[in-house]
């Protein structure tokens, strides 16, 4: 399927602004947002901050594949701090929550109140996240967690934008079989990797083994 079958949404930012600082989780997610705001014209910076990612090597595979595609679109890219152990001190208590329950609530507040505070100390009236785009993702829950950040400071705005439709999922999957972006296969905190291991385990599964499976590969269809 080619990267023409769908029409890509007219996007306006909210207020008419010009800018908009993007919260991104990953390559894959953002991959879809990064090109379709560029489509748009839109000027757009991405912020990375994301200390949910463990362990270590999977975070770091995660951010530098979203800086190298960055830099090769031409994207400004904000590398905020691991801050690692401040996740898991508000994580404290909700080891046991599942998928979509207060524990993400929890992290996605605590992304998003980063998001909010760099823009708002950068001069960006507008913030957004690629993190809603994943099926794998309650949307609801991350545009109130995006919306409650952004309302702490005077002026700025969460927008809200629906990234899954006009075929951006869709678009999203196929770019990362062009770029051969890495298929990561749990959420990304210790937790979630946990649950994942699980339930593979359960099912006779081998365990999730980081950095080998890349989209679009042959062994990987």
């Amino acid at each position: 399927m080619g990267m023409n079958t769908f029409q890509r949404q007219t996007l306006r930012l909210p207020g008419g602004d010009a800018k908009v600082l993007l919260h991104s989780c990953c390559a894959p997610c953002s991959g879809e947002v990064m090109e379709a705001m560029r489509a748009g014209g839109i000027d757009f910076t991405i912020f990375f901050y994301n200390p949910n990612i463990h362990p270590r090597k999977e975070y770091e595979l995660r951010k530098n594949e979203n800086i190298d595609y960055a830099q090769r679109l031409g994207i400004a890219f904000v590398d905020a701090d691991y801050d690692r152990d401040n996740w898991f001190a508000r994580a404290k208590g909700m080891e046991m929550e599942p998928e979509r329950g207060v524990r993400c609530t929890m992290c996605f507040d605590m992304r998003l109140e980063r998001t909010a505070l760099y823009a708002h100390e950068h001069g960006f009236a507008v913030m957004t996240s690629s993190l809603g785009i994943s099926r794998w993702k309650n949307m609801h829950q991350v545009n109130d967690c995006g919306a409650r950040a952004a309302a702490r400071y005077p002026g700025l705005t969460y927008w809200d934008h629906n990234w899954r439709k006009g075929g951006g999922s869709a678009r999203m999957i196929e770019i990362s079989k062009r770029e051969n972006f890495y298929q990561q296969e749990y959420c990304g905190c210790i937790y979630s990797l946990r649950d994942a291991n699980a339930y593979r385990e359960a099912r006779g599964r081998e365990r999730i083994e980081l950095g080998v499976k890349f989209y679009g590969c042959d062994e990987n269809p």
